[in-house]
């Protein structure tokens, strides 16, 4: 007997709702459906758009970046790829270096090959900034020769390692538990902080301008303080302002002014760089029209760092805004990057379809063809906002264009209509998936109970989850946290506490920590320690570590003595919990005031608990205080 079927006899709950099953009639996905005129348009043009692009891109192969990036993955590095690279060469400015080592980044050895070789040509003297996304290709355990060499090219050109990247490189560093490697960076980096002149005229600077509202006697006092600037001066000092874009952007206009110096793409990205942010996205877009005004590009590797900020602080009106940009310019974005806005986009409880369609029309405009990943980024946007019929069309284009849907266009569906509440028509789904060949899978299952148990249809969840474990569809712990906190939600906690049991002992499945974790909490909120301290042990057994704080604080308020030596038993996998387990529940019962239990719990001890130092202490301090000897 497999797993699911265990599991399924033995739940009690599961023969009351298996009589309810599925209806085999359900909404075809090729029905009649509303025209999307955006896409349709947009889809009448591909053809011949990708066809005039396409030619484009073959007669300027040898000027583009792009056409550099292929060469130099496509073959070895030599003299004939270096005479190649030549015969057509660009100007190679910050923006087009940049644009090419990211492209390498899967390719460390061959950007380093590039990057020596570029900085032999025409004079190309590379910033800070450039060096940061070196060294952050060659972080690797084939190419810490070529790591360690093109540090010592940095210090030589009198660039510096900011902050930001030398604690990604050594949070790295310590994953892949390099050591000596780890040790020398802190090292270097260090050294560096503390030779280097500029780092005393960076901070004076910094503080000026921290230090009043900017006025002309800040700038005085800046005139004053600085005698000469470069590039990686105004960075370092850009990145010491991030916390304060008004202050920064300030600094920037100011130092723009300064005889003899003038900004470049360098210092524009840093600024760029800075700005980009819910606080400050207006003069975000000041510097950016700057930036292009003065005919510089903002360099691929910024536009990652700050497309990935807008995303995380859901700002998709900028980001779009930004890809869209990108896109317009020679350092474009990956196809990947489309994917991934458009899935940012869905994310959120109402997604913008203007954006959507903005994004994909941009993607298409430059002689992409639409991928599997952006039909379902179109379509996930468009189940979650309710528009069904435009879904199914969406569907319908995509398998004409060669893509069936699969567990994630399915999935999709089943999340929109669940999202509406039209959980029969998203129960339908799945024997649609079935008849169509596609056997729906843990996630799309999941998203169906999950959906049910959102809108607190529990029982029909369950329903749902005894109709997965008869197509031998086994549950994991994602499907146990969601069950879990629909039980919680309707506060039937005795239910959750004996689903997970029976999950763990009859499916040998391994729920999450903080699926354990929630549960104790709320068995403890009903006085049921007896069960919390099963999970405890539970836990220990799944090699979890202790969870001691919600027992400490429930034990030392309503437990009793015996409570506390369950506890101390259950914690550890040794035969004594450590001497601070205890020392922490000891304090917790004295300031519930309840000193004879801790004393009577102190008897019970072990002779090394007794005798600790800290332990001793903390009794003789009590003993000797009146107000507790009272109590006692």
């Amino acid at each position: 007997m497999n797993r699911s079927k265990a599991i399924l006899i033995s739940l009690r709950f599961a023969n009351s709702y298996l009589s309810t099953r599925f209806r085999t009639t359900t909404r075809q996905f090729s029905s009649q459906v509303t025209q999307i005129p955006h896409l349709r348009q947009s889809i009448s043009t591909l053809s011949y758009a990708s066809n005039l692009i396409n030619t484009h891109q073959k007669l300027l192969f040898s000027s583009t970046p792009n056409s550099f990036v292929e060469l130099v993955v496509a073959n070895d590095w030599s003299t004939e790829l270096e005479n190649e690279l030549e015969t057509s060469p660009p100007k190679w400015t910050h923006e087009t270096v940049m644009f090419v080592l990211k492209k390498l980044d899967k390719h460390p050895q061959k950007a380093s090959d590039f990057f020596n070789w570029v900085l032999e040509k025409n004079g190309f003297r590379p910033s800070s900034s450039i060096y940061s996304l070196m060294l952050r290709i060659l972080l690797n355990k084939d190419t810490m020769k070529l790591f360690w060499i093109t540090v010592k090219h940095m210090k030589e050109q009198g660039c510096y390692l900011d902050e930001e990247t030398y604690l990604t490189m050594s949070s790295q560093l310590k994953k892949d538990k390099m050591a000596t490697d780890l040790a020398a960076l802190s090292h270097f980096y260090n050294s560096m902080i503390q030779d280097n002149a500029m780092e005393g005229v960076v901070k004076q600077v910094v503080g000026v301008v921290l230090g009043s509202e900017w006025s002309d006697k800040v700038e005085e006092q800046l005139g004053e303080v600085i005698v000469e600037l470069s590039d990686n001066f105004v960075i370092r000092v850009l990145k010491e302002l991030r916390n304060y874009p008004s202050k920064a952007l300030s600094f920037f206009y100011w130092v723009g002014q300064f005889p003899g110096y003038e900004h470049n793409t360098v210092t524009y990205n840093a600024a760029a760089r800075v700005l980009g942010r819910d606080d400050s996205i207006r003069e975000f877009w000041e510097v950016i029209e700057k930036l292009k005004a003065a005919g510089h590009e903002m360099d691929l590797d910024n536009y990652v760092k700050i497309t990935r900020q807008f995303q995380r602080k859901r700002m998709m009106e900028d980001a779009v805004k930004l890809y869209e940009l990108m896109m317009d310019g020679p350092y474009k974005p990956s196809v990947q990057d489309c994917s991934v806005l458009l899935r940012h986009i869905s994310a959120s409880d109402s997604p913008d379809l203007n954006l959507v369609f903005r994004v994909v029309k941009k993607y298409e405009s430059t002689g992409h063809t639409l991928s599997k990943a952006i039909y379902d980024g179109i379509h996930r946007s468009l189940t979650s906002v309710g528009r069904f019929d435009e879904a199914e069309n969406i569907v319908k284009v995509m398998r004409n264009a060669g893509y069936e849907p699969d567990n994630i266009t399915y999935s999709q569906l089943v999340f929109g209509l669940c999202k509406a509440r039209r959980f029969e028509e998203a129960c339908k789904v799945l024997v649609e998936m079935e008849a169509q060949g596609c056997t729906p899978d843990i996630k799309t299952w999941t998203i169906l109970i999950q959906g049910h148990c959102a809108t607190g249809e529990v029982d029909k969840a369950l329903n749902c989850f005894a109709k997965m474990m008869e197509k031998n569809c086994d549950a994991d712990a994602d499907l146990l946290d969601v069950l879990i906190s629909g039980f919680l939600g309707q506060r039937k906690i005795e239910g959750a506490y004996n689903l997970l049991v029976e999950m763990v002992d009859k499916a040998r499945l391994r729920p999450w920590q903080a699926t354990y974790k929630n549960l104790i909490e709320k068995l403890l909120g009903e006085s049921k320690l007896e069960q919390a301290l099963e999970l405890l042990r539970q836990m220990k057994k799944q090699n979890y570590p202790p969870y001691p704080d919600p027992f400490v604080q429930y034990i030392s308020k309503f437990g009793t003595v015996e409570d506390a030596v369950e506890f101390l038993k259950a914690l550890s996998v040794k035969e004594y919990p450590s001497s601070s387990a205890y020392l922490h529940l000891f304090k917790s019962f004295f300031r519930e005031g309840r000193f004879p239990e801790a004393k009577d719990l102190l008897y019970k001890c072990p002779h090394h608990i007794r005798k600790h130092h800290e332990i001793s202490k903390l009794f003789g301090s009590a003993q000797s205080t009146p107000a507790t000897s009272t109590t006692a």
